[in-house]
């Protein structure tokens, strides 16, 4: 069991798109009041008497899309400039990106992943809820801008969906040939999407490793990161291409995370909330943050537990809260 130090912060509930694997058409969301997310200072608390005091140290925030929220900035500063801090990154869909780039750059931020479906804008804007002007060229304009301000790696996350852009497996690898690009691609999951899921499937990334293999050959990556993908190279890229595989090939065993939603629940599993704490009413309770850090630090040591029946369950059944619920 890995040591538990990575902490994924939603700071909003909320996005700018709605993608069909993460907010399905029709789908009844019920968007949390402003009023309810944990606050900047809340968060920076939290982060410096509770978290990073039981050792947490790598960090990743993330949505809904982050860049709506409009303290996003200040907060990438918060926490970059806390002692002890050796990782920090954000997960968003870039739509926001170009002009934001620069100052997340400057307030400390060095890692992004971005999510990039497809290359083809009609089929990107279907993924992602488009109507009228493609959205695709200004999401594609923010990860120009993100490699020109210096970003590295610059990771690009594509969710495979059957008939829908699986066939774009291999362009999408093609990216890494001349570019210091890592492309990440994700099995498709049943999590508040049931009815595409049993439409469409999925194809496992041994599948998809197989495509790139016969097309250009693999080996071995050598860039890891705090995630689960499995990393590979094609030989005389200059970036990687790498696989999460949480339904082919279950992780539970390496998961070294916790997630801290935008209100403020802290939940040790993406799939299971056994444990969770309200670590915002807490706080807003005026317990103290010893014994919030106490209540933590009892979570974590429950953790190994919990990821052991996930993996004696496995990851195949279906979840009625969406991706944006839960915080990605």
């Amino acid at each position: 069991m890995p040591a538990i130090d990575y902490l994924r912060i939603s700071l909003i509930d909320r996005c700018n798109f709605q993608c069909q694997y993460c907010m399905p058409e029709g789908a009844d969301l019920q968007y949390l009041p402003q009023a309810e997310w944990l606050t900047r200072a809340e968060l920076r608390q939290l982060l410096q008497e509770v978290f990073m005091p039981l050792g947490f140290s790598n960090f990743r925030l993330t949505g809904g899309e982050p860049l709506v929220r409009s303290e996003v900035v200040d907060i990438v500063r918060d926490i970059a400039t806390l002692p002890g801090v050796t990782d920090l990154a954000l997960t968003t869909n870039a739509f926001l990106l170009s002009g934001l780039a620069q100052n997340l750059w400057d307030a400390g931020l060095r890692r992004l992943n971005i999510s990039l479906d497809s290359l083809d804008p009609a089929i990107f804007d279907r993924i992602v809820g488009g109507r009228g002007k493609s959205r695709w060229p200004q999401v594609w304009e923010g990860i120009q801008a993100a490699h020109r301000v210096g970003f590295s790696p610059l990771k690009l996350n594509v969710v495979v969906i059957p008939g829908v852009n699986d066939h774009e497996v291999l362009d999408l690898a093609a990216l890494t040939l001349d570019r210091t690009w890592h492309v990440r691609f994700i099995e498709f999951m049943p999590i508040g999407n049931d009815s595409l899921f049993e439409q469409k499937g999925w194809v496992d990334s041994a599948t998809l490793r197989d495509r790139i293999r016969q097309r250009w050959g693999l080996n071995a990556g050598t860039v890891r990161g705090n995630g689960p993908a499995d990393v590979f190279q094609i030989p005389g890229a200059k970036g990687t291409v790498g696989f999460i595989s949480q339904m082919s090939e279950c992780f539970c065993d390496r998961c070294n995370r916790m997630r801290l939603s935008a209100d403020g629940w802290l939940r040790p599993c993406l799939l299971n909330e056994t444990g969770q704490l309200d670590l915002k009413t807490a706080l807003r309770q005026g317990i103290s943050t010893a014994e919030i850090k106490h209540q933590v630090a009892m979570l974590l040591a429950e953790k190994p537990e919990i990821n052991y029946k996930m993996r004696q369950s496995g990851t195949s059944g279906a979840y009625q809260r969406t991706m944006s619920q839960i915080g990605g």
